[in-house]
Formats: C-alpha cells, structure tokens, sequence
C-alpha cells in the first residue's frame, strides 16, 4: 500500500457490517429501479446504487487491510487498488469509478437522471456486487 490515499483503520470484522450494508443498497436499488416510471427522477436510484458501490469497496478493504476510505469518495478506488493490487480487474475499477462519479450530481445536483440510466449504472453495481463478494 502506499499510504497515499486517504484512509482510517476499522477492526477485524468491520467488512462484515458494510457487506451487510452494502447489499441492503443493493436491494434497495433494484427494488426502485424496478418500481420507477417512465420519465420519473431516477437519482434516488442512482443514489442507492452509489452506496452500495461504496460499502462493497469498503468491505473490501476492510476484509483485506483494515482500512477504508476516508473523505472523498472518489479516491476509493485508488485506495481499493492499493489493497488489491493486480487482484483488482481494470474493469472493475472502470466500473467503480464510473458508478461513484454519480455521486455529487445525484445527491446534490439538479439533473434528473432517467430510468435507463440509472438501469445501466444498477447493472454495472450487480457486476461489480458479484466480483466482490467472490473476493470475500
């Protein structure tokens, strides 16, 4: 690891209250998305989706090193492949990185996203949901 990204120590079964967490998103997201219309804001589900994001990183780390992010969410990744190293696919963390970059804009923006949009980034987590929870 090399210390550059930002990062607090969490106790040896910290992973396993955040891979709880982060599938209770998960679910939540699917479960939106699927009761979402047509032409309906989509960003609570984009929101869902981000956390979850999140908290499956975070097990990840947690599980691995100890360790989650801290402060910006969009260094988790760089701090994902501090722990992981060549464990952690390109595409995974394209798709990481593309789900968190939702962040501010679904949770603090204006833009409503649609719900194809949010349909593609809820299967890039599903993706991203079923790798993780094989490393675990």
């Amino acid at each position: 690891m090399t210390g550059k990204s930002p990062r607090k120590k969490v106790d040896a079964l910290y992973w396993q209250g955040r891979l709880r967490a982060a599938q209770a998103y998960l679910e939540a997201a699917q479960q939106e998305h699927l009761l979402a219309e047509e032409g309906q804001n989509s960003n609570p589900v984009i929101s869902q989706t981000v956390l979850s994001a999140i908290a499956f990183g975070d097990s990840l780390t947690a599980k691995r090193a100890q360790v989650v992010n801290q402060q910006d969410h969009a260094q988790s990744p760089r701090l994902l492949r501090d722990v992981l190293g060549n464990l952690l696919p390109d595409g995974q963390e394209r798709r990481y990185r593309r789900i968190l970059s939702f962040k501010d804009e679904v949770q603090y923006g204006t833009r409503q996203a649609t719900r194809d949009e949010a349909g593609r980034l809820l299967a890039d987590l599903e993706e991203f949901a079923r790798w993780a929870e094989e490393l675990l």
